[in-house]
């Protein structure tokens, strides 16, 4: 062994050095350090001579040493705004990642959205390391092409600099688009935009890509509020936002939005049943957000790592040429963002801001035009819709494509207006995210969950399991209307539906029939107007026989929910008219042919009332805990479908701007069942 490795009794370890190595293997101590740095001009058997003696000698580099013989530390350092951001975080993590590939380490300095001291603080990094990283840099142009100047070799992301440095940009202007152009989508008209930094150049990429989108819709308004770039911004940003009555608001960033969300739930305001939310960037945490937040993808990470490889490129002269680049983010859609709300908002502002306001006038002149669906060339990417006289919007069928997966992907309706354009119908709202409009949800059928979220399991409760289903639409066509006695008839859209499993097979065929027509009022009545939805269903059990089953029937006595379910949204007050009187326990696991929901909001009366036209199930309904009802298909007992069998799901539907009195109800029913004038 060389003296290296050589240790008496009760003495220290003596560390072996260079020299120690080219003894050992017979050679310079020049041609040792050219082995150790990597270099390829030396024979491969010397070098592997040298490899060998180093690792029976147990000798390590020093690279204090090896920092004075190049002049480098090996050392590069990262200069943020503020690494409390997880998107810095994650281009903080895809430098370090690459850096300690090639043997480099990598030092943080923060200037803490401090942009008068952020010169400072790069030139101070810039003395303790090889070259710098600078990550969305404040300053300004002139002051930023100063300091460029002096602590080269740099490398900027998310700053142009036009050619003095490599830079790595994200085009957010594009993203910007995209935001708004889903939101135009969705028939948005008015957003408010909570803007970032003062400084910041991505704030003004963000601003370029809305003026783009004001320039491509005349009819837009998007409105400007100054906010910030992290949680605490978007937070006390929430008042402003409402008083703007935009229908949607674009946040700076997701912090922003996160903050933005939690302080709109503060306030009762849903998302997005009264306003839809989105921001930039698509941090890890986005799409655990409630609900999950629509935001834009942008590859943080990758960033990083890109960012390495150009600073490597300016630190080693055999590398090749440095360069630069520019990212094109990615949009997700996701539950956070929905169709423009209509009618009076469910939430009134903050109490600065509260005026005593009367409650809009219902006309008294119902429209005289049949409704009407609107399927567009491409079902799945857009909105197919149902409506009456003067482009008034009754229905919009959504197909299920953004919820999330645990929540059993199926197509359903909504919003669901009444003729005055109340919504009569909600979304994923705080008390059960797995609610959807109007639509058929079913928990258990064949072991497979359509109905989203927890699986009862008896002597176990309610467990989420991997077993959600998705019923996935297989054509949309529309029938003509035919005039009747009952009213002006509408159209019918007929949809061919698949249920599949959770492992992507077939297990039924639904034919669904959707159609509308408005309610006849009898002259100087006074009466206000309505319209009735009327929806018929058919499932085939063409791919081998079904057991519907619900929890009651899996040991949790009352919940036999599962059907075609109305979730209503939550109002001040809701009372339910039954044929077995008024109240939710008379009319849950009763049968009687029709119930009422009796609704009043912000000075608004209005009425659902649901009828079951053909054989009548035991209602599932409920409404203190929230507002909802469907005919249970497995009350107390699962419903088995033999092979090639079928089973019907029927539901009339009414939509009135007033309230009904129980006789008024009944008789009302009494006209739409199938033995009555429909």
């Amino acid at each position: 062994m060389g003296s290296g490795s050589v240790r008496g009794a009760g003495q220290r370890r003596v560390t072996a050095t260079i020299g120690d190595v080219a003894t050992a293997a017979g050679v310079s101590r020049a041609t040792v350090s050219r082995v150790m740095n990597g270099r390829s001009t030396v024979d491969a058997a010397i070098a592997e001579r040298v490899r060998s003696a180093a690792a029976e000698l147990s000798y390590r580099p020093s690279n204090a040493a090896r920092s004075l013989a190049l002049g480098r530390t090996q050392t590069v350092a990262l200069v943020v705004p503020d690494l409390g951001n997880p998107v810095f975080q994650q281009i903080l993590r895809g430098v370090m990642d690459g850096a300690a590939e090639d043997g480099y380490r990598v030092l943080v300095a923060d200037t803490v959205e401090d942009d008068q001291q952020e010169g400072a603080i790069a030139l101070e990094a810039r003395m303790r390391c090889d070259a710098l990283v600078l990550v969305s840099p404040r300053v300004g142009d002139a002051e930023l092409s100063a300091l460029i100047a002096d602590v080269e070799p740099v490398v900027l992301v998310n700053r142009e600099t036009n050619g003095a440095a490599p830079s790595l940009v994200v085009d957010y202007e594009d993203a910007a688009v995209q935001v708004v152009e889903h939101l135009v989508a969705l028939g948005h008209r008015r957003m408010v935009y909570l803007g970032g930094p003062v400084r910041s150049a991505s704030d003004e990429m963000r601003r370029a890509g809305l003026d783009r989108a004001r320039a491509r819709h005349t009819d837009l308004e998007i409105l400007d509020l100054p906010a910030g770039p992290d949680i605490q911004a978007g937070h006390a940003a929430a008042p402003a936002v409402l008083a703007t009555r935009a229908t949607a608001a674009v946040a700076f960033n997701d912090l922003v939005a996160f903050g933005l969300l939690a302080g709109l739930n503060e306030a009762g305001v849903a998302v997005p049943a009264d306003i839809s939310v989105a921001g930039f960037d698509d941090i890890e945490l986005s799409r655990y957000a409630t609900p999950a937040l629509t935001t834009v993808a942008v590859p943080q990470a990758e960033l990083g790592r890109h960012a390495w490889r150009e600073l490597h490129a300016v630190i080693d002269d055999d590398a090749h040429p440095a360069s630069s680049a520019r990212f094109t983010p990615s949009l997700e859609v996701r539950g956070s963002t929905g169709p423009v709300p209509q009618g009076p908002e469910r939430v009134h502002i903050t109490d600065d801001d509260l005026v005593a306001r009367q409650p809009e006038e219902v006309p008294t002149v119902p429209p005289t035009a049949a409704p009407v669906w609107s399927v567009p060339a491409d079902p799945a990417a857009d909105a197919v819709v149902l409506t009456c006289g003067d482009g008034l919007e009754l229905v919009r069928r959504d197909g299920g494509d953004r919820m999330p997966k645990v929540h059993a992907r199926r197509p359903y309706l909504h919003p669901v207006h009444t003729l005055a354009g109340v919504p009569l119908t909600d979304v994923s709202p705080v008390d059960h995210r797995h609610h959807y409009g109007v639509g058929i949800a079913v928990p258990d059928v064949n072991g497979t969950s359509h109905w989203g979220g927890r699986t009862f399991i008896e002597d176990v409760g309610p467990t989420l399991l991997k077993n959600h289903g998705r019923q996935t639409s297989a054509g949309i066509r529309v029938e003509p209307g035919v005039p009747g006695a009952a009213g002006t008839a509408g159209e019918t859209l007929v949809e061919d539906v698949v249920w599949s499993d959770e492992h992507g097979e077939p297990q039924l065929r639904e034919e669904r029939r959707i159609s509308a027509r408005l309610l006849p009022v009898a002259p100087g009545s006074g009466a206000a107007p309505g319209w009735v939805l009327d929806w018929r269903s058919t499932l085939h059990a063409d791919h081998g026989p079904l057991e519907i089953r619900s929890p009651a029937t899996n040991g949790r006595p009352g919940a036999g929910y599962g059907g075609l379910f109305w979730r209503l949204p939550i109002a001040e007050s809701t009372t339910v008219l039954s044929a077995a009187g008024t109240g939710e326990n008379r009319a849950h696991g009763g049968t009687s042919p029709w119930v009422a929901f009796v609704q009043q909001q912000g000075g608004r009366s209005t009425t659902l009332l649901l009828v079951q036209p053909g054989q009548v199930r035991p209602w599932f309904l409920r409404s203190a805990e929230y507002p909802g009802a469907c005919p249970a298909l497995a009350w107390d007992a699962p419903l088995v479908v033999p092979d090639g069998g079928s089973v019907r799901l029927d539901l009339v539907a009414v939509l009135l701007d007033t309230e009904l009195t129980a006789e008024a109800a009944a008789g009302l029913a009494s006209g739409l069942t199938d033995g009555g004038r429909r």
